[in-house]
């Protein structure tokens, strides 16, 4: 099922941690229980002692009622009340905690002066001990067993002394076998109370953890619900085969990324309405290589560009990718990201056309510049300026190169004339021409190049890529440094090596490095010359041929820049 929006989802999860939770018998009397007052505890505590005399009484008005004139018996019975009455009367809520045991020590007392009584008949009234010896055992203090054993001692003995005779034979073994008993009950009411009491204590504990971790939860959801909202990033997260789990309000009020997700997960095939384009523009993608599929297959991308909708009103989109591992049970999926990039796209094409547009025009004049100092420099009769002249021309030259720079990284193309041609002597003639620059920097530039290294290139563009590389390298390095350039070949084609000791940059300068236009903080800073664009204009060269050129560089150690050219 396709879930659009996590909506309610903070409120589902706080009406799940109100809503109430049917209780079980022995909670709600423990809720009830624990209502009462002190007075009314001791009371319902007493209770089955009071009740289970008030059905011995029934029973012996029904079945024996001479027992009724045995004056200790009838004695017995108004003990029984007397307690009951102590249980209502006194204010148990005043006196110290643990005052009420004299309760169930009575109990004991009174249930044995019944049976010692009602002689043999009354005899199973000892079972009655059960409620007083347990109602003592199940305190909290580890001394209330002790009285509860010493009530059954007292059970046998008081009786026994009243009458005033010891007792003996059958009497001192009831004495003996009944405090044992009773011991047994009372030792195991009192473990068995005592871990009930703890294990009510983790439960109501890890009830307390549980519902601060649900309000966490709570509020997390929460959070996340509001920035899933607030952001105007396109959200979609995918499971594994691609479907569709959650799409953000971004995702879905923009009417071409809402056809993108589709209403059943996953983009719509090749030629329907939610079709992606690459970044041409005009080539489909096809189903394995659709964001989702990638992402569901576990693949992380970053800032891929892709276009959607119809062809009239088209969207750029940077697309990013990263996937989650199954947890708690769920299985895991990807996080898509959609970026609206149009507005920058169109900004870049307009910067773009206008440097291209403004180096055209000033290509012209340039031109036209360079071919009147031509004419001037072959006429006779400029001796005395010809020095100026010369600065003149190398200076406009220099401005040509720029403007073609320019028009280069404008357009990201280049028009190649390639031929057969040997890399090693290009770069040696290069270093030649570099090296009265090197020796007023006070660099050593080394050359290592194998020979020959053919390969089907435009001499002068990697003429033009070698000359910037060198240029850089003798800029950026300090006095007494190091450059070094090396030629091979490998198995991957024709490699280029241009290295330097000078300064370095950054990981994040490395980045931008072949950006155009970007130079570095340290040349900023230094005053190093220099417009931005070697590095730029190198790359369209060296892509132009079916090449790379890579850079790795660390501050205050040197920069390393490799290029690799198809070999014939």
């Amino acid at each position: 099922m396709v879930i659009q929006e996590q909506q309610g989802t903070a409120e589902e999860a706080g009406h799940a941690r109100r809503a109430p939770v049917q209780p079980v018998v022995s909670d709600r009397l423990d809720g009830l229980f624990g209502s009462f007052s002190a007075r009314m505890r001791v009371v319902a505590a007493q209770s089955p002692v009071t009740l289970a005399m008030a059905l011995v009484l029934a029973a012996t008005v029904a079945f024996s009622p001479e027992t009724f004139t045995n004056s200790m018996f009838v004695a017995a019975l108004v003990f029984h009340l007397a307690i009951a009455a102590l249980c209502v009367g006194v204010p148990w809520g005043r006196v110290p905690a643990g005052a009420f045991a004299v309760v169930p020590l009575l109990d004991c007392i009174a249930i044995g002066l019944t049976r010692q009584a009602g002689g043999p008949t009354f005899s199973v009234l000892s079972v009655m001990l059960v409620f007083p010896v347990i109602w003592l055992s199940a305190q909290v203090r580890p001394y209330m067993p002790a009285l509860a054993i010493g009530g059954t001692i007292l059970s046998i003995v008081a009786p026994a002394a009243l009458q005033g005779a010891p007792p003996a034979g059958g009497s001192m073994i009831r004495t003996l076998i009944l405090p044992l008993v009773m011991s047994v009950i009372a030792v195991t009411a009192h473990v068995v109370a005592t871990t009930i009491r703890r294990q009510r204590m983790t439960l109501v504990e890890n009830e307390h953890d549980m519902a601060r971790t649900l309000d966490e939860s709570v509020r997390r959801q929460s959070l996340l619900d509001a920035v899933l909202k607030a952001v105007g990033v396109g959200v979609w997260v995918v499971d594994t085969k691609g479907g569709t789990v959650l799409a953000n309000r971004a995702m879905r009020s923009d009417p071409i990324l809402a056809d993108v997700v589709g209403p059943t997960g996953g983009s719509r095939p090749a030629g329907g309405p939610g079709l992606l384009m690459a970044a041409d523009r005009s080539t489909p993608v096809t189903a394995g290589l659709l964001p989702a599929a990638r992402a569901a297959a576990g693949e992380a991308f970053t800032d891929e560009l892709y276009w959607a909708g119809p062809a009239d009103r088209q969207r750029a989109y940077s697309v990013s990718s990263q996937s989650f591992p199954p947890a708690g049970g769920q299985e895991g999926g990807a996080v898509i990201t959609f970026v609206d990039v149009t507005s920058l796209i169109s900004a870049l094409a307009a910067k773009d056309n206008f440097v291209a547009t403004v180096s055209h025009e000033l290509r012209t004049p340039l031109t036209s510049i360079l071919g009147y100092l031509e004419l001037v420099l072959d006429e006779p009769g400029h001796e005395e300026i010809q020095e100026e002249l010369l600065v003149v021309r190398r200076n406009a030259e220099h401005l040509l190169n720029l403007v073609n720079d320019l028009i280069a990284v404008a357009s990201e193309r280049i028009d190649l004339s390639l031929e057969e041609t040997d890399l090693a002597r290009l770069l040696a003639v290069e270093v030649d021409a570099v090296l009265p620059k090197a020796a007023g920097s006070g660099l050593q530039l080394a050359l290592d190049a194998e020979q020959p290294l053919p390969g089907r290139m435009d001499p002068k563009r990697i003429s033009q890529v070698i000359r910037n590389l060198l240029s850089n390298a003798i800029k950026y390095s300090p006095d007494s440094g190091l450059v070094t350039a090396t030629a091979y070949r490998n198995g991957a084609g024709l490699v280029c090596t241009i290295r330097d000791t000078g300064l370095g940059m950054t990981g994040e300068e490395q980045e931008q490095a072949f950006t155009k236009f970007f130079r570095a903080a340290r040349s900023r800073e230094t005053a190093i010359p220099g417009a931005g664009l070697g590095l730029s204009v190198s790359k369209t060269i060296i892509e132009g041929h079916g090449g790379s050129i890579s850079l790795d560089s660390a501050p205050g150690v040197g920069t390393t820049v490799t290029f690799i050219l198809p070999a014939s």
